[in-house]
């Protein structure tokens, strides 16, 4: 029997919304980036309130440039979280855990059980590490070493009896990229790591890159993987 395709999911909100209640909810999004979800969801919620920490300082200043009703920005890293036990519902790590440095994950994951209530949930999404367009990243950033810790650390969180797995799912996703300027620009060059590239290395990358390009450019599908994890009382 030939197996089902992996299941294409366009917009992880919709996978979020099936998993957690979203009305009313006070939220924590750690490392939050440009907030993109963050601001989607308090859209289609309105009742609800989300504040981001994010470390890279000239992500923040854009995101304090770019206000939006009930979300909150604050120059913060997960591994010490400025506010009281108990303050939310829930906390997102959105594409995060494996940017955390590998020994202040497990701190990173307590502060996080910290500052959730008791019954309140953490969704951790992590990319996984396989397909094309990952075989392009690893060229000049590969990540192989810290998606499996960020992994395991999500493993050891549930053996401190904080956290309880609450759901799995695992997903794909797609990524377009106009040409290869756009790919360089937002993947190469994020403003929050250097990956100290050279003209042979980008000449590389982009030989790799333009073998999936075609005439609306080149798009790519990325595994996903999700954990939901539960506030032990």
């Amino acid at each position: 029997m030939t197996p089902a395709p992996p299941l294409l999911v366009t917009n992880e909100l919709d996978v979020l919304e099936a998993l957690v209640p979203l009305r009313g909810a006070r939220l924590l999004e750690a490392g939050c980036g440009a907030a993109r979800l963050a601001r989607e969801l308090l859209q289609r919620h309105p009742d609800a309130e989300l504040t981001g920490i994010e470390v890279d300082d000239r992500q923040h200043a854009k995101n304090l440039a770019d206000p939006a009703p009930r979300l909150t920005f604050l120059r913060a890293g997960a591994e010490a979280i400025p506010f009281a036990d108990a303050s939310f519902d829930g906390a997102l790590m959105l594409k995060s855990l494996h940017h955390v440095p590998r020994p202040r994950m497990a701190t990173a994951l307590a502060e996080l059980a910290r500052v959730v209530r008791p019954g309140g949930w953490l969704y951790v999404s992590e990319p996984v590490y396989a397909g094309d367009f990952n075989d392009i990243i690893r060229l000049f950033n590969d990540e192989r070493e810290v998606r499996i810790a960020a992994q395991r650390a999500v493993d050891e969180a549930l053996g401190t009896g904080r956290w309880e797995a609450a759901a799995e799912r695992r997903f794909d996703m797609p990524s377009k990229f106009r040409d290869f300027a756009e790919f360089e620009q937002r993947v190469m060059r994020p403003t929050f790591v250097e990956h100290h590239l050279d003209e042979p290395m980008v000449a590389r990358v982009r030989e790799r890159f333009m073998a999936h390009e075609g005439p609306d450019g080149a798009a790519f599908t990325v595994p996903v993987h999700v954990r939901l994890l539960r506030r032990r009382h």
